[in-house]
C-alpha cells in the first residue's frame, strides 16, 4: 500500500526506538524458521513469501540498528536500501506465483492456517511496538511500513489456507502470494521517496552551512 507524507524535520531517533528494533529483529528471525520450514513441508507460495518477507525484515532491522546513530544522510540512504529490498521482494513473489502455477502444486491448508495464526500474533505484537514511531523519519517508517504489511499479509496467508481447503486448488495461495506482492512493491515505492525526501534534506543542510562560511570567509 503506499503511502505519501511530507519529510520530517531531521532529528535524533526517537527514545526507545532502538530497543523496539532489537525485539522486533529477533521476532522476525525466529518466524523466519518457523515458517520457511512449514512452507516447505506444505508447499504454499504464500507461507515461503511471508517466510522470505521476514527474513529481508531481519536483514532492515539490522541494518537500521547500524545506521541508527548515525545522521540523517546516512539513515535516509538506509530506509533507500530498504525500499528496494521491499519492491524487489515483491516481484520475486510474483515471478514464483507464476511458477507454481504453472507446475500445478496444491499446497496443505491446515499448516497454512496454523502457521499464519502464530505469524499473525507474532506481528501484530511488533506492529504494535512499533506504532509510536510510524511518523518518524524515513528509516522509522520503513520499519513501521515493514511491520504493518507482515500483519496484513498473514490475515491474507489465513484467508488462502480456507481457501484452498475450500476449493482443493492453488489458486488462492497464489492469489494472496500476488497481493503481498503488490504490498512489498508500492510499500518499497512510498519508502524510497520519503528516503529521497530526507535524503535531500540532509544534504541541503550540510551545503547551507558551507556556504554561508565560504561567504563569511570572501568578506
Amino acid at each position: 500500500m503506499a503511502c505519501s507524507c511530507s519529510a520530517p524535520e531531521p532529528k535524533s531517533p526517537a527514545p526507545g526506538f532502538r530497543k523496539a528494533l532489537w525485539i522486533a529483529l529477533w521476532v522476525n528471525l525466529a518466524m523466519f524458521l518457523v515458517e520457511g520450514i512449514a512452507s516447505i513441508q506444505s508447499g504454499s507460495v504464500s507461507l515461503m513469501a511471508d517466510a522470505i518477507d521476514f527474513f529481508g525484515d531481519s536483514a532492515n532491522y539490522v541494518l537500521s540498528l547500524s545506521v541508527l546513530s548515525m545522521g540523517m544522510l546516512w539513515r535516509g540512504r538506509a530506509a533507500m536500501v530498504k525500499g528496494l529490498t521491499m519492491a524487489i521482494f515483491g516481484l520475486v513473489v510474483w515471478a514464483r506465483a507464476i511458477w507454481v502455477a504453472r507446475s500445478g502444486i496444491t499446497p496443505e491448508p491446515l499448516t497454512m492456517g496454523a502457521v499464519g495464526l502464530l505469524a499473525l500474533a507474532a506481528n501484530v505484537s511488533v506492529a504494535a511496538i512499533l506504532f509510536r514511531f510510524r511518523e518518524g523519519d524515513s528509516d522509522m517508517r520503513s520499519v513501521w511500513l515493514c511491520s504493518r504489511n507482515d500483519a496484513i499479509s498473514n490475515m491474507a496467508v489465513m484467508a488462502a489456507a480456507l481457501g484452498v481447503f475450500g476449493t482443493g486448488t492453488a489458486w488462492p495461495d497464489l492469489a494472496v502470494a500476488a497481493i503481498m506482492g503488490s504490498l512489498a512493491v508500492t510499500a518499497g515505492i512510498s519508502v524510497v521517496r520519503h528516503a529521497r525526501k530526507d535524503i535531500a534534506e540532509a544534504l541541503a543542510g550540510s551545503v547551507a552551512p558551507a556556504l554561508k562560511g565560504s561567504a563569511s570567509g570572501s568578506r
